[in-house]
Parts: C-alpha cells; structure tokens; sequence
C-alpha cells in the first residue's frame, strides 16, 4: 500500500483500500465540483439551474458511497451518506418541483 493511502485512510476510511489512486481522485473532484456548483450559482446570482443539477450529481455520488459502505459493512459512514443523499434530494425536489426555478 503507498504512504498516499495510508494517509488516506486515516483521514476517510478504509474503503480506499478497495479503489485505485484513479478513482479517489474521480470521486474527489467530482465532490469539490458539486460543491462548488451547489454554492456558486446563489453566491453569484447567475445559471441557477446548476444547484439542483449539482444535488441531483451528489446523489448519484452518495447512492455509491452507501453501496461501498454497505458492502464493507461500515454502517455509521452509510448513516452519513445517507443523511447527505437526504439533503441532495431536498435541494433537487425543492428546486425542480416545489419552488420551481424562474
């Protein structure tokens, strides 16, 4: 296992065990983007499509971590997916259906 992991396993969890290198930085970057994309449409008022699109990418994301999480049978991170996948749909039924975006 390289030091990268290892550090990484300290700081996120042991399923980085399971992926390549390759993969922690999809899942990374994918993560920082969808962040960036919940936040920066309402900071700079512009393209406010983008927030829910970012939630809707975020669950996708979290539906994952809780399949690797459930396998590993680390349930206290996929009670936290869990609740994030919660949140992301929140963001994408209130934005989609019940305040509709202009």
């Amino acid at each position: 296992m390289s030091q990268r992991k290892v550090t990484l396993r300290f700081k996120i969890g042991e399923w980085v065990d399971d992926v390549t290198d390759g993969f922690i930085n999809f899942v990374g970057t994918f993560e920082i983007l969808g962040a960036l994309g919940l936040v920066l449409p309402i900071l700079l008022n512009t393209l406010p499509v983008l927030t829910p699109t970012a939630a809707a990418g975020l669950s996708i994301s979290m539906i994952g971590a809780m399949m690797v999480h459930n396998r590993r049978k680390e349930y206290k991170e996929l009670a936290i997916a869990l609740v994030l996948l919660l949140l992301c749909l929140f963001i994408v039924i209130g934005r989609f259906k019940i305040i509709p975006i202009n």
